[in-house]
């Protein structure tokens, strides 16, 4: 009866956030903070054991929302002053040249998809989005494609690296509580995430394109060389974003188990600057070099500018967390915990780590759990040998994929960079990554079939 009521409520909760904000127009921010404290309120009620009386439900929304702030909150801010200033001064539009010039402008789409692919290894998706949204924003319109694909494509390559490849903090801690080979789920990942990636690729072309959003660069190529006289160069250009990228990516190897680098000063000092905070604080200031003299006097107007754009983004992200704080404080991983005796192999992880996304919104926190969930029976279920467990690792990070939705800071963070309404954004973002989710488990099925 609990299992029924659980899954009737988180359902319930789901469908009335969806017609609150895509038909009767409601803002995002107001409807998952009163989604989140009804839900907890409900469950409190019914079963008081839960813990969950009306103070704790106010105290767990405050955290949620909080939660957020502190972990991408100044990572927003400043990608979003990075953006601005980007855009202001031409250097956006320079990298998109730069890259249609390297792959041609028929194969724009296929390289946003490639940029997030790689961007996603070292950099959580979040963040990276929010990065690289300015050369997404600028390759739209020089290459006369709706914003909705680049944003998808974008997307996409950043989301399969993220849930697949460590050493993101969701794979990495999969592959230690699973016990599973570093190297070997690295390799295997970066092979398996491909495939997903052209999928994203293939679904921004043939359903985020029936998308109309215009990329809005507040200035064209030629307004821009009237302006300034002439455009900011490539490398200059390219380096607010290269610089956090290449930061975080050297932090990620030298807190690599073997410490490369040793647990001294070398060590102490690249995770301080490889730090996201720190990598995109730099970002801000390398960017500000981008502006020419004659426009140094609006610095202080750009940055505000940045700032205040990333409100509105910082509060719908916040609101999400709340809800998905709500949730965690449910008896969801005891409710399907039922499964690992069913017989379906990788599957098994898969679906496990689907609810619990699902519900809960945070890819990584569906990771973790389902890793913690599945570490006692990998024996029983034949998962013993080096690429099993990897297997099983890929499996749940699949499933951590279906699918981004309102309780997902990600999915804010790519409707709100792209200038998605909110109904757009669960037809390229939330039906870009259920696709994605499923084809990985399914190759990942194939392969354990020869085991």
């Amino acid at each position: 009866m609990q299992t029924f009521l659980l899954f009737a409520t988180i359902i319930i909760a789901v469908v009335l956030m969806v017609l609150a904000i895509s038909k009767l127009k409601m803002h995002p921010f107001i409807v998952m903070l009163v989604i989140a404290l009804a839900v907890g309120l409900f469950w409190g009620a019914v079963y008081p054991e839960s813990g969950l009386t009306p103070t704790q439900v106010v105290n767990q929304v405050k955290s949620g929302f909080g939660s957020i702030m502190t972990s991408i909150g100044i990572v927003i801010l400043c990608g979003t002053i990075i953006g601005t200033i980007l855009e202001k001064t031409g250097a956006a539009l320079t990298m998109a040249n730069a890259i249609l010039k390297l792959v041609g402008q028929k194969n724009s789409v296929v390289a946003m998809g490639a940029m997030g692919y790689v961007t996603g290894i070292p950099v959580f998706c979040d963040s990276g989005f929010v990065v690289l949204s300015p050369i997404s924003r600028a390759l739209a319109q020089q290459s006369n494609v709706s914003l909705a694909v680049m944003g998808t494509a974008l997307s996409g390559g950043l989301y399969a690296t993220h849930c697949l490849v460590p050493p993101t903090p969701g794979p990495i801690a999969m592959a230690g509580t699973l016990e599973a080979d570093l190297g070997l789920t690295i390799l295997v990942g970066l092979i398996i995430s491909i495939p997903a990636v052209i999928v994203a690729i293939i679904y921004a072309k043939k359903v985020a394109s029936k998308v109309n959003i215009p990329a809005n660069s507040e200035y064209t190529l030629e307004e821009l060389q009237v302006k300034y006289g002439k455009l900011p160069g490539t490398l200059q250009s390219f380096a607010p974003i290269l610089l956090p990228i290449i930061l975080i990516g050297l932090a990620s190897i030298t807190d690599f188990p073997s410490k490369p680098f040793g647990e001294g000063g070398i060590y102490q000092f690249i995770m301080f600057i490889g730090n996201p905070v720190v990598a995109l604080l730099l970002g801000v200031f390398l960017s500000m070099t981008l502006i020419p003299k004659e426009e140094k006097g609006n610095t202080l107007a750009w940055v505000t500018e940045g700032v205040t754009s990333s409100a509105g983004i910082l509060a719908i992200t916040c609101a999400g967390s709340s809800f998905g704080a709500i949730l965690k404080c449910l008896p969801i991983a005891d409710s399907v915990g039922g499964l690992v005796n069913s017989g379906l192999g990788v599957l098994v992880p898969f679906v496990i780590a689907m609810i619990l996304k699902l519900a809960m919104g945070a890819s990584t926190v569906a990771m973790i759990t389902t890793a913690g969930m599945m570490a006692p029976l990998m024996e029983a279920m034949g998962f013993t040998s080096p690429l099993g467990r990897v297997l099983v690792v890929l499996a749940i990070g699949a499933g951590s994929m279906v699918a981004s939705h309102a309780n997902d800071s990600y999915f804010w963070v790519v409707s709100q960079f792209s200038d998605m309404k909110t109904e757009e954004a669960y037809k390229c973002q939330t039906g870009m990554t259920a696709v994605m989710g499923i084809t990985v488990v399914l190759i990942l099925f194939v392969i354990s079939l020869f085991l």
